[in-house]
């Protein structure tokens, strides 16, 4: 590997790309070696390359998620609408500031990955202000979004009882935007280097913050929904607060992030195009359980039925995490073998990230399964949700066992550059089949939110069918051509991004 010929500052970043790589690639293309042995000694070597990347992610994610979670849970104790609010607030209006900004941030992903393949060192630097800026002036029209919730709730047809609630939660989420516009870049910035565990240790921390802090302001001093959406967005600007120390700090980043540049102020129109790939892809998926939420509030006793819809979609969303843990390492991994031209590497890498991923989720949905009827008391008191949570757990299991597959192949579709085609087939199955079929269900033949969801699933199982047989198909031979080719434009353009 020629560790020894590397400065100290490069040599954390290049033993993220190529540690492991090329061992793996030997084993895999060593015809001496009986098959069964070949394919132990790879797993072995492909399963402690992806525990780097996906332990810590995984771990940022859940807590991340763990933190909106606890406000939800801090608001259900309140009662049945401030449950209520706190899941339309959270899923009906900020997930779409979330699904947006974490779809433009991560065409910083792209970016970084590639200025790292062709040693650009400075320019991750760069992309990260460029992008934090996009992000920040993306963020001011979904903070007036956020102001006029209330009578975006009202026109979607949500009740004025549950709307006006939901609608004070999210003032108190506008801070929250602009932490994102921050975060999505450095969170992205640090993972193209496979900088992972600082970020789960901030956010571990901040956590605990944010509990205590989520106490005191909602019961001790009583400001209720507004209290708790306020202290989310603060835990959020001390995480980001947090890394930002980290990158300024850190000997890591010294090769990355060389001070505050002007090249940030230039090519913003041509990052907005270039992101929009990345954020339709992963804002069809974000925003396609937010509207299984809305769809719920229009149901007959929509505060029930909102309630039980949060508890499943609140579970789902934090093993969720595990997934999107992976979704990560899946992206890292298949970047870095096509880039070192290792096409046995990036295909036996896809394979092993999706099984294991699909053998958590399937022990996730047995956990489920097994605590149906005690979940919902986590959240809320009611009987009468917790006997609607049960009831809708085992399509919260199916969900799982798909949360396993589906979003690693997203990884492998940044991983590869297929954002675009991925974008398609989101538009044709979710909202094509998926959500059409839900509302015939849930409101023609008066399913309700049962119909609804098992509407949702079918548009899941066909994207899934859809991404498993278009990435295990893929002639990777070709997918490493495409990345030479890549980063070959990339070494040789002075500006890459101003070229687009």
């Amino acid at each position: 590997m020629g560790k020894s010929m590397k400065s100290e500052v490069e040599q954390p970043l290049l033993a993220a790309a190529h540690g492991g790589s090329s061992e793996l690639e030997e084993v895999l293309s060593d015809s001496q070696l009986p098959y069964f042995r070949r394919l132990r000694y790879a797993s072995w070597i492909e399963f402690q390359l992806l525990y780097r990347l996906a332990a810590p992610s995984v771990a940022v994610y859940m807590i991340n998620n763990a933190m909106s979670m606890s406000t939800r849970i801090f608001s259900g104790q309140l009662g049945n609408l401030q449950l209520a609010a706190a899941s339309l607030g959270n899923q009906g209006i900020q997930l779409f500031a979330y699904g947006l900004m974490l779809g433009m941030g991560s065409a910083v992903e792209t970016l970084c990955g590639q200025a790292y393949g062709a040693h650009r060192y400075e320019m991750l630097g760069v992309y990260l202000q460029r992008a934090t800026v996009v992000l920040s002036l993306t963020g001011i029209p979904l903070a007036v979004v956020y102001l006029f919730s209330k009578n975006i709730l009202l026109a979607l047809g949500e009740s004025k009882l549950v709307a006006s609630a939901a609608a004070v939660f999210v003032y108190g989420l506008i801070p929250q935007i602009f932490a994102y516009a921050v975060n999505f870049p450095i969170q992205k910035f640090l993972q193209s280097q496979s900088i992972v565990a600082p970020s789960a240790f901030i956010s571990l921390g901040t956590l605990f913050v944010h509990i205590l802090l989520s106490w005191v302001v909602v019961y001790k001093i009583g400001l209720g929904l507004l209290g708790a959406s306020l202290v989310l967005s603060f835990s959020w600007w001390i995480i980001v607060v947090a890394q930002f120390i980290y990158i300024l700090k850190s000997e890591r980043c010294k090769a990355t992030w060389a001070g505050f540049r002007w090249e940030a102020f230039s090519g913003l129109w041509q990052f907005v195009k270039l992101s929009a790939g990345s954020a339709v892809m992963l804002c069809l998926e974000t925003w396609y359980f937010q509207i299984l939420v809305l769809l719920s509030g229009l149901l007959k006793n929509p505060e029930i039925a909102l309630a039980s819809i949060s508890v499943c979609l609140a579970v789902n969303g934090l093993m969720f995490m595990v997934a999107v843990g992976f979704n990560a390492a899946a992206s890292v991994r298949v970047s870095n073998e096509l880039g070192a031209a290792h096409p046995k590497s990036a295909a036996f890498s896809v394979f092993m990230v999706t099984f294991i991923s699909f053998l958590i989720a399937v022990v996730e949905a047995i956990i489920v399964l097994s605590l149906r009827n005690v979940i919902s008391y986590a959240f809320t008191e009611g009987e009468v949700v917790a006997k609607e949570v049960s009831s809708l757990c085992p399509y919260l299991a199916v969900t799982l066992i798909l949360n396993g597959i589906q979003p690693v192949l997203s990884g492998v579709a940044v991983g590869c550059g297929w954002q675009a085609f991925v974008a398609y087939v989101n538009v044709g199955c979710y909202y094509g089949v998926g959500i059409p079929l839900g509302c015939l269900l849930g409101f023609k033949f008066d399913f309700g939110a049962k119909g609804i969801w098992t509407g949702m699933i079918g548009g899941t199982v066909m994207q899934t069918i859809i991404l498993l047989w278009v990435t295990f198909s893929t002639d990777w031979n070709k997918e490493v051509e495409s990345a030479r080719k890549r980063l070959d434009k990339w070494e040789n353009l002075k500006g890459p991004l101003n070229k687009e």
